[in-house]
């Protein structure tokens, strides 16, 4: 079976590994155009583009694939390229492009999506941050049967995962890659026998994970204290969840929520401080932070933080 792949970030290299290594072959990697990234803001390939230039697969970068848009040059010339790949199927993962109704009809089989969550929860851009944010109690990875519509094409197969109470975006985001690279090589497997059977997704219980918003990051101290210690699971590693103190803004990365013994004080003021974190009153018990950072600086245990960032009983951590 010749497969080519449309993916970008490293969720996506994991299934492309995957693929390469269980002898499909792959004449043609889609990805998005390298990004500006680190301290010298230089060009950088995508995690899926640095996988096929070492192991010798052809790569194509459009801007868009809309052979009407804007960029109508390089979609004709990706257009080429997936011809003369002669693919049986194609496997997408977190692309980053919308995918025009022509490339869903090229290859013989379609297009088929490893999605990050338990459809039809979660379709769109961010589902394992919300399904955390959310405080869902699992998650998992469902294969798609791509069609014009956001995420609402037919199930091939799903696998569900429990998500943990410590469970970040990065520990579950790495689970939900290797199980995403497991199921798509089964996936393909089933589909040269004809054994794949598409179920259509059910109408009840859609909801959208929307993009990640860097405005999110500020914390609500009138929300509950376990809310708020979702989502600093959620938001770990980008873009943290961060209250300002003392003019300064202040990363707040783990905690544990408390629901008993936030007293009388106002939200977001400090009721307790020692060596094992800082208590800080929600709108409904009060949070228990245990690691922090300053601008500039590294990760910290509250221990290490308040050595030298001392912080007092009766500050506040302003939203």
């Amino acid at each position: 079976m010749r497969v080519a792949f449309a993916g970008t970030p490293d969720f996506a290299r994991v299934a492309l590994a995957r693929l390469h290594a269980a002898g499909f072959t792959i004449p043609l990697v889609l990805t998005q155009p390298d990004r500006p990234a680190g301290r010298g803001m230089k060009l950088q390939p995508s995690p899926v583009k640095q996988f096929a230039l070492e192991h010798g697969i052809a790569v194509a970068q459009p801007r868009s694939l809309r052979l009407d848009g804007k960029y109508p040059d390089e979609a004709a010339a990706a257009r080429e390229a997936l011809l003369a790949a002669q693919c049986d199927v194609m496997v997408v993962a977190a692309y980053g492009l919308i995918l025009p109704q022509w490339v869903l009809d090229l290859p013989r089989l379609g297009c088929l999506n490893i999605h990050a969550s338990l459809l039809p929860r979660w379709r769109g851009a961010a589902p394992i941050h919300r399904a955390i944010e959310a405080g869902d109690a699992e998650t998992g990875v469902t294969i798609m049967q791509m069609d014009a519509g956001l995420d609402t094409g037919a199930m091939l197969l799903v696998e569900r995962l429990p998500i943990a109470d410590d469970d970040t975006t990065a520990t579950l985001h790495d689970k939900l890659a290797a199980l995403g690279g497991r199921l798509v090589v089964e996936a393909l497997e089933l589909a040269a026998c004809g054994g794949l059977q598409p179920v259509p997704q059910p109408e009840e219980g859609v909801t959208y994970a929307h993009k990640i918003e860097k405005a999110e990051a500020q914390v609500d101290w009138s929300q509950p204290a376990d809310a708020i210690a979702r989502r600093m699971r959620a938001f770990d590693p980008f873009p943290g969840v961060s209250a300002q103190v003392r003019g300064e803004t202040v990363k707040l990365w783990r905690g544990r929520a408390l629901m008993q013994g936030r007293g009388s004080v106002a939200p977001g003021t400090v009721v307790a401080v020692d060596a094992s974190g800082i208590g800080i009153a929600c709108g409904q018990g009060r949070l228990e932070v245990t690691e922090l950072q300053r601008p500039g600086g590294k990760r910290l245990a509250a221990a290490d933080f308040l050595r030298g960032f001392p912080v007092e009983a009766g500050e506040r951590f302003d939203s």
